[in-house]
C-alpha cells in the first residue's frame, strides 16, 4: 500500500468534461501542484453521496485558503457517472475523476474486492499531495468513514 512519503505512481484517468473526454495524467495533475485527493467506493452510494462528497463541496473554499490548488475526486465509475455524479452535487470545484477499471486503486494497494456488490472498487480515503508525493495519507475501514473526510486534511493542512 502507498504510504507518506511515496510518489504516486503513472496513471491515465478519464474526466468527461464541456470539450469531451480527456485524459489527464497523474503528472499534470499533481505535477508541481498541492492538492487534496480523495477516493470513495463508489458514486451515488449513500456514505459517499450523504457525507464524503459533500463535506469537499463545503470545505473546497476553506482548503484553496490553506493552499490547496485542486481537490480531486476518484471512484472506480466511468467518466459519464463521475461527471453526473458531480453536477448532482454542486461540485464544481471538485474535479471528477473516472478509475474505471479500478487500475489506479490497485497501483496505490487501496482496492477492495466488495464482492457482488460492485466487485473492485476503491477504499475510503484521502490524501494532501505534493508533486506528486503523499504527504498525509487517511486511510477508512471498510465500511466506515471517520478519517478521509475534508475536515481531517483541514487540519492536516
Amino acid at each position: 500500500m502507498i504510504k507518506t512519503g511515496d510518489t504516486l505512481p503513472d496513471h491515465t484517468f478519464q474526466l468527461l468534461t464541456a470539450d469531451g473526454m480527456q485524459e489527464p495524467t497523474t503528472q499534470s495533475l499533481f505535477g508541481g501542484k498541492k492538492v487534496a485527493l480523495f477516493a470513495v467506493p463508489g458514486a451515488f452510494t449513500p456514505t459517499c453521496s450523504a457525507a464524503h462528497l459533500p463535506g469537499f463541496v463545503v470545505q473546497a473554499d476553506a482548503l484553496k485558503e490553506k493552499g490547496v490548488d485542486s481537490i480531486i475526486c476518484t471512484s472506480v465509475n466511468d467518466a459519464f457517472v463521475m461527471k453526473a455524479w458531480g453536477e448532482s452535487a454542486n461540485a464544481e470545484n471538485i474535479l471528477m475523476l473516472a478509475d474505471g477499471d479500478g487500475s489506479f486503486a490497485e497501483a496505490l494497494g487501496l482496492d477492495a474486492d466488495t464482492g457482488a456488490f460492485g466487485g473492485l472498487r476503491s477504499q475510503r480515503y484521502s490524501m494532501i499531495v505534493e508533486d506528486g508525493v503523499v504527504k498525509a495519507l487517511n486511510v477508512d475501514k471498510p465500511m466506515q468513514f471517520e478519517v478521509s473526510g475534508a475536515d481531517t486534511l483541514l487540519g492536516q493542512l
